[in-house]
């Protein structure tokens, strides 16, 4: 029995030191991870892959380092009045105001087809000569295009003196009037002028070498013979364009036909021009969509005084769009965008400042709409917001998108 009671004391004498340092060791171990939660770490401005736990200057270019609040987990930044001064932080209180503004497309000028005008060749013969040789060059109306051998329009013409010779000889006689009328009109259906069958009249001799006129003003923009060329009738000669006039063309989305329709005035722009805007009714919508882009062509004509203007030109198409009712807007500079979407800075208490995601929707030169993620009354940083997420990124080691909260408010 007593000896038993001497093994059972000797065993617990000796179990007693190691159940110790086992618990001392385990309250160590504790206190070094509250320790760790707890340290402060410090990092360079200009070198963010320099952490320390302890105060210093920067390795690689001598710089203090300044606290860096990794294991935060406070989602917010807190500045003092100086630091919010220098920073140039200001706030305002979003509200639902009215949201004009322009949708923006992207055009170009090309021809009008109302101003073209095909030249062919009205008889069959050769082109003896051609007065315009190249493309780009500038015609008057009036002005010799090319001039034809015909013997068909030399026995009009012969045709035309033998009826004329006949109503002077019997000038009461309605059938050889009528064969005068009918002979003179195939003259100018083949393409004489008034001037050129007074001519003949005048001369009484056929000549075979017409000149054929421009019939407008223009400018050159294919020439499809050379010279000494037999063409049949019908033969194309030469295309004119005129300049005066251009239309505009932009591509839109099938999704965007509720804001755009036939008779709307639209804003134009050239690059180069800015000064000169012009407006533009538009007149032409394509019904169907185009086979390469899943687009669809809007269309208007622009005076172009002077030829200005060339066809090719870049322009630029301001649709004007208005909101269904009142939504809320703030400065464009408020809203921080980046490849995960976009945010803001809120105040929520004096100094205490909160990334919001937000969702945008209509979006100007100055202004942009806010669908969800705000209220009416939030303070919402208007000006230094990129300082503020430059300085979380800074201090807190992680993007601020990452602890923000994400849309649940939706404005209507």
């Amino acid at each position: 029995m007593e000896r038993k009671e001497f093994i059972k004391s000797l065993t617990i004498a000796l179990l007693t030191p190691t159940l110790f340092l086992a618990a001392c060791s385990d309250d160590k171990k504790k206190g070094d991870q509250n320790s760790n939660v707890n340290s402060q770490t410090f990092t360079c401005p200009m070198h963010p892959q320099v952490v320390q736990d302890k105060m210093g200057t920067c390795p690689v270019c001598g710089m203090d380092l300044v606290p860096f609040e990794k294991n935060s987990a406070d989602a917010a930044l807190h500045l003092d009045e100086s630091q919010r001064a220098l920073a140039n932080v200001t706030t305002m209180a979003v509200g639902l105001n009215g949201f004009n503004t322009y949708k923006q497309l992207n055009g170009r000028l090309v021809v009008n087809p109302d101003k073209t005008e095909y030249i062919s060749s009205r008889v069959a013969g050769r082109l003896d000569r051609l007065y315009v040789r190249q493309t780009g060059e500038k015609i008057s109306k009036g002005q010799p295009l090319y001039q034809i051998y015909s013997e068909q329009l030399a026995s009009l013409q012969q045709e035309y003196l033998l009826a004329l010779t006949q109503a002077a000889q019997f000038p009461g006689d309605k059938t050889f009037s009528q064969i005068l009328k009918s002979s003179r009109q195939k003259l100018s259906l083949y393409g004489q002028s008034e001037g050129q069958i007074k001519a003949l009249q005048n001369s009484k001799k056929t000549n075979p070498n017409i000149t054929y006129m421009a019939p407008q003003n223009g400018t050159v923009a294919e020439l499809s013979v050379t010279e000494g060329q037999y063409v049949a009738e019908g033969s194309p000669i030469m295309r004119l364009e005129g300049y005066q006039s251009l239309w505009v063309e932009a591509d839109i989305y099938p999704s965007e036909l509720g804001s755009i329709k036939e008779g709307q005035q639209v804003k134009v722009v050239i690059p180069g021009w800015e000064d000169q805007p012009q407006l533009v009714t538009i007149k032409f919508m394509n019904p169907a969509l185009q086979a390469d882009g899943q687009l669809i062509q809007l269309r208007g004509a622009m005076p172009n005084p002077n030829n200005q203007w060339q066809p090719g030109l870049q322009a630029n198409v301001f649709v004007p769009t208005q909101s269904k009712g009142d939504v809320l807007n703030l400065p464009v500079d408020a809203v921080i965008r980046s490849g995960k979407g976009a945010h803001v800075w809120i105040e929520k208490e004096q100094g205490k400042f909160e990334p919001q995601i937000v969702k945008t929707g209509m979006e100007s030169f100055d202004t942009v709409e806010i669908k969800e993620g705000l209220k009416a009354g939030d303070q919402v940083v208007v000006t230094g917001a990129y300082l503020l997420y430059s300085e979380y990124i800074l201090k807190k080691g992680k993007d601020p998108m990452a602890s923000s909260k994400k849309c649940k408010t939706t404005i209507k």
